[in-house]
């Protein structure tokens, strides 16, 4: 890999195999093929509220106007208050538990896993601009890529009304394709030394990485719910 790649490309080249190992984790190949249920979707809502929240937020206090995130920053990309509207709606139509209003921040809380708070640690106590640019590369491209096929599956396979989907509406982008594309070529305006290059890379393989542990430990949550559940029964 020489610096004369484009930033998009070697993005797409260097995460390759983390990304790979995320998306065909047992927990997400499970829940898209129809052998799980809106519980697991509704958990995995919950894990990527706190998630967005602290990218979102960091990103807006600190980067917004730095020179790496100036090109890609969009506030169309945002994504917490329909994400906390999601979670509103899976958990008080009782998805994960009996759930109210009053009572959804304490039950998004029950409901984290390890691996998300250690996700959120990460970019609340690591941040800098290289890590900012990787995981926004790795968040946002994904939601307008691989999280529109989540939508359309979870809605078929398990009933999940749009109304709870609405994290995956870009209501503010027309069309997702253009948009994407116009995002790689902005990335690739992006002037970067060799050794900033390379922390933006290895942060974004780290942004899977995060995201596979996440989904792993998803995974093994929901096997002991479902056990459990067995048993009960």
């Amino acid at each position: 890999m020489t610096s004369s790649e484009t930033l998009s490309a070697a993005l797409r080249a260097a995460t390759a195999t983390a990304h790979e190992r995320a998306e065909t984790s047992t927990f997400v190949e499970d829940l898209l093929a129809g052998r799980s249920c809106a519980g697991a979707f509704t958990a995995l809502a919950v894990q990527q509220l706190p998630i967005y929240a602290a990218l979102e937020d960091i990103l807006t206090t600190h980067y917004s106007d730095h020179p790496l995130l100036r090109a890609v920053h969009d506030p169309a990309l945002a994504r917490t208050n329909a994400l906390r509207h999601d979670v509103t709606t899976l958990l008080t139509q009782g998805y994960a538990g009996p759930t109210t209003p009053e009572t959804v921040t304490r039950d998004v809380d029950r409901l984290l896993v390890d691996a998300t708070r250690d996700y959120v640690q990460c970019l609340r106590e690591e941040h800098d601009a290289p890590m900012l640019l990787a995981h926004h590369y790795v968040r946002y491209l994904g939601d307008l890529s691989g999280g529109q096929v989540i939508a359309r599956l979870v809605a078929r396979h398990y009933a999940v009304p749009q109304e709870a989907l609405t994290f995956y509406r870009f209501e503010q982008i027309p069309a997702l394709k253009p948009y994407k594309d116009g995002y790689r070529r902005a990335l690739d305006t992006i002037s970067l030394h060799d050794r900033t290059r390379a922390l933006v890379l290895d942060r974004a393989i780290e942004a899977f990485e995060l995201s596979a542990a996440l989904f792993a430990d998803l995974g093994r949550a929901m096997s002991e719910r479902h056990l459990a559940a067995g048993v009960a029964a």
